[in-house]
């Protein structure tokens, strides 16, 4: 649980020991840790008064709380599928520290996309939203998953999470968004099994290019989940 923290949060928490076993664990309880997140926000986001400053605000604070590691992944990950390029070299783009102008749009647009959303929402589709954009990592790290390189994040979380977990706790952020649409029971799950295969279709591409999955693709699966989440709670 302190590794699900500390690498998914800006908090600096100890952790023992460091390995495959533990990175299961944490990988399985990332959607506790998102939903906590999305409490925080959601009571920032009252706090400020639901407005656009407030929803602008609240998405800031979100990437503050996470280091913008996520906001990172997603550009290294766009960058390296918009090279068109594939295996190794693909890697070698995504692990420049540089960001190319596919990741700087894909950041701003995401960033963008998740205020104006949060305009249109209530507090509860926020914590709706994190968690199941947290879902996005046992979904990622599950078992047939591999990792791209033999070294690194990727290689250290793939394949670690059993098939069932993951089943669990997309059901249980399922069952948990029912309240993020007053009166429409049915459209929080909905938007979170819509959001659920959007990634699984980004996965698919990640391992098709790439090889396996990194941790640039875990971050790039969390945001994606997110915005998908937060604009499908929107319609209507």
């Amino acid at each position: 649980m302190r590794l699900a923290v500390t690498t998914l949060t800006v908090l600096p928490v100890r952790t023992g020991t460091v390995d495959r076993r533990s990175a299961a664990v944490a990988m399985s309880a990332a959607p506790l840790v998102g939903a906590l997140l999305g409490a925080v926000l959601a009571g920032l986001f009252v706090l400020l008064g639901q407005g656009l400053v407030a929803a602008t605000v609240t998405v800031a604070a979100g990437a503050l709380l996470t280091r913008g590691l996520h906001l990172d992944g997603l550009a290294d990950t766009v960058d390296a599928l918009g090279s068109y390029r594939t295996g190794a070299a693909a890697l070698a783009i995504m692990k420049k520290s540089d960001i190319g102008p596919f990741g700087v749009a894909a950041i701003a647009l995401t960033l963008l996309i998740q205020a104006a959303a949060l305009t249109e929402v209530g507090p509860w589709a926020i914590v709706a939203a994190w968690a199941a954009g947290r879902v996005a990592v046992p979904l990622a790290c599950r078992r047939g998953v591999p990792a791209a390189r033999p070294a690194g994040l990727g290689a250290l979380v793939a394949a670690t999470v059993p098939v069932p977990v993951v089943l669990l706790a997309a059901a249980v952020v399922a069952a948990g968004a029912v309240a993020a649409v007053p009166g429409r029971p049915w459209q929080g799950p909905a938007a979170v099994a819509g959001a659920l295969l959007v990634t699984l279709l980004l996965l698919r591409h990640a391992v098709r290019r790439f090889g396996g999955i990194t941790g640039d693709v875990l971050g790039a699966a969390v945001e994606l989940t997110t915005t998908v989440t937060l604009v499908a709670l929107t319609l209507g």
